[in-house]
């Protein structure tokens, strides 16, 4: 396997346990319901669907409007990230770090995007976690793993933007 094609071993790893841990909720939790608590109620597993994208923006947008901005242009990005990731030109000028971090963004986006092709606009989020009041929430909203993926690659790759050295890229 060619080093510039590793990392899609994580995008491909993010979308297996994104697609199986979500078809597992859907198989054993009726849909909105909890289905295991632990910790008291810090963190529940439950089953609810998101029609919308991050803290449900967009739920009320017409199908057609969904269709360019939930699923054509994630695509047209998800394509970005893998000629980015694959691009002899990018290796020379992004860190092996942020190729991995990229990896990490696609197969979390490539997971959503697939429910929402898959599953009619119906993104499945189940891990839920208390949030004790901050920011007005008293439980952080609804997420799964790719949201997870790509909340994690995001921060690893603003961290390594904001503390690059001149010169280190490969």
């Amino acid at each position: 396997m060619k080093e510039r094609t590793r990392p899609l071993l994580l995008s491909l790893l993010i979308i297996i346990v994104d697609q199986l841990t979500k078809q597992l909720v859907v198989m054993t939790i009726p849909e909105n319901s909890i289905g295991f608590s632990c910790l008291g109620d810090f963190l529940r597993i439950i089953h609810v669907r998101n029609t919308a994208v991050a803290f449900s923006l967009g739920t009320g947008l017409d199908e057609a409007v969904k269709v360019i901005f939930f699923i054509l242009l994630p695509l047209a990005v998800m394509i970005l990230l893998l000629f980015i990731i694959l691009s002899d030109r990018a290796r020379m000028e992004i860190t092996e770090v942020q190729r991995w971090a990229l990896a990490g963004i696609l197969g979390g986006g490539c997971g959503n995007l697939i429910d929402r092709i898959f599953r009619n606009f119906r993104v499945v989020d189940f891990i839920s976690n208390k949030f004790y009041g901050l920011f007005g929430f008293d439980r952080w909203p609804t997420y799964n793993i790719a949201d997870s993926a790509v909340v994690i690659s995001v921060f690893i790759l603003a961290i390594t933007i904001l503390f690059e050295r001149k010169g280190s890229a490969k």
